[in-house]
């Protein structure tokens, strides 16, 4: 379908890869050996924390030798990041760092990383690769609709653009109106934004009247949120356009980890030259094969500021064997998570932020769920909250849970529902409460 379209004006799709893109896997393998063994060390010579931790299990950065002695030593989690808020986790000092960013905090601590100058080069280059690898070339245009900001997916995909050789039309998100405005006047060929951003630019289109096939865009890079091959059609048949996937987190680096191909679109090539990944089983953490479904890890092979070791990412994939670039591993679309966090339009969400704003009222007594269902294609969130006795008036306490939504909003992002039921409607668990129904279909 829109394959065809990139071929016009002489572009075509032979790859411009750069070296790494092209080295073999024996290549791959023996340069992530040569920059483990360096990102190790540097990691315990300058990182109070790995230091700790490394000692405790009894691995040294000597011990590695070869690339299964990965598996000796300790896994990173999110609250070792966030019990070293703001600066512990960095190992240059302060001085050196160009850039910081954070991530919404679960507990009003957020996760904050950094950036050398020589780091932002690279997370350039990574994106710069991720976009070409999407289908965009030099001199394009692209229009930019991931946030700006602390979030790390604007900016990322910013400097990647122009280290391209691309032209940035800086939008961020929201405004809807005027991206579409935009897209029609500008005629960008690429779009970076949540693909369920994407549907709402789709429905702006349709409320002017205008028809998305006859826009200009021919290539849509979209993550930050899961998002399925059912969503992936919708977008490619509205837009005559190639929809293709891209992962990242800001603890790795930002967006840029791994990228779909549009040759392929078979799942994700991880640039392996600057991130080593392991899926290991999330119970035991053993060191899964290749082909295996289970929790992604990664370690940083080549960050200054802000290394990281077998960081546990949460997310439930596997890992394949390159494709389109055959030395690069690639991993499957993210299935879900091995943690109860909730991706909710580009907007990590934890069922216990909502429970510490539910707590902070005098009428609920901690007894909640959470509903994700997909009113036509919108995920949406439910929040159902019981009163406590003596606050129940029978009328569902609109009043508190419409301002239960603005400060949900406010605080976390994101827009949800709420409900407030009646004391003991809502069944009680004998273990660990069940909080989170996922109504949404599958696809």
């Amino acid at each position: 379908m829109a394959l065809t379209r990139l071929k016009e004006g002489g572009n075509t799709y032979s790859p411009e890869m750069d070296a790494h893109e092209r080295a073999s896997r024996d290549e791959i393998k023996a340069l992530q050996t040569q920059r483990l063994a360096w990102s190790l060390k540097h990691a315990y010579d300058n990182v109070g924390h790995y230091r700790k931790a490394f000692d405790k299990a009894g691995a040294h950065p000597s011990d590695f030798r070869e690339l299964s002695d990965l598996a000796k030593f300790p896994f990173t989690v999110k609250t070792d990041l966030r019990d070293n808020y703001p600066f512990n986790m960095f190992a240059v000092p302060r001085e050196k760092l160009v850039r910081v960013h954070a991530s919404s905090g679960t507990t009003g601590k957020p996760i904050v990383v950094g950036y050398t100058r020589a780091d932002i080069d690279t997370w350039s280059e990574v994106m710069a690769r991720s976009i070409r690898a999407a289908g965009g070339r030099t001199g394009m245009i692209i229009h930019n609709a991931y946030g700006y900001g602390l979030f790390t997916g604007g900016l990322g995909v910013h400097y990647g653009a122009e280290k391209l050789g691309c032209t940035v039309v800086p939008i961020s998100g929201g405004m809807t109106e005027r991206q579409v405005q935009l897209i029609n006047d500008f005629r960008p060929d690429i779009i970076t934004v949540t693909p369920s951003y994407m549907l709402a630019i789709l429905d702006e289109f349709k409320r002017q009247k205008l028809d998305p096939r006859q826009c200009s865009l021919k290539v849509g890079i979209f993550g930050a949120e899961p998002w399925t091959n059912a969503m992936r059609g919708e977008i490619e048949e509205a837009f005559d356009m190639d929809a293709t996937d891209i992962y990242g987190l800001s603890e790795v680096i930002g967006p840029g980890v791994a990228q779909e191909c549009i040759e392929s679109k078979d799942g994700l090539h991880i640039w392996e030259d600057h991130f080593y990944p392991e899926v290991i089983d999330p119970v035991t953490g053993a060191v899964l094969p290749d082909g295996e479904k289970g929790e992604l890890v990664f370690t940083s092979l080549t960050k200054e500021a802000f290394p990281v070791i077998r960081y546990r990412t949460r997310d439930l994939t596997r890992l394949l064997p390159g494709t389109a670039r055959p030395g690069m591993r690639r991993m499957e679309k993210v299935t879900g998570r091995s943690d109860d966090m909730i991706i909710l339009r580009g907007v990590n969400l934890f069922p216990t932020q909502i429970e510490e704003v539910l707590l902070a009222t005098d009428w609920c007594g901690g007894h909640f769920i959470l509903e994700l269902t997909r009113e036509g294609r919108m995920d949406e969130l439910t929040i159902i909250a019981e009163a406590r006795p003596e606050s129940w008036d029978g009328r569902g306490l609109l009043d508190h849970a419409e301002g239960i939504s603005t400060q949900i909003k406010n605080t976390i992002g994101i827009s949800s529902n709420v409900r407030v039921v009646a004391p003991a409607t809502l069944e009680r668990s004998l273990g660990k409460a069940k909080r989170l129904y996922d109504k949404r279909p599958k696809d």
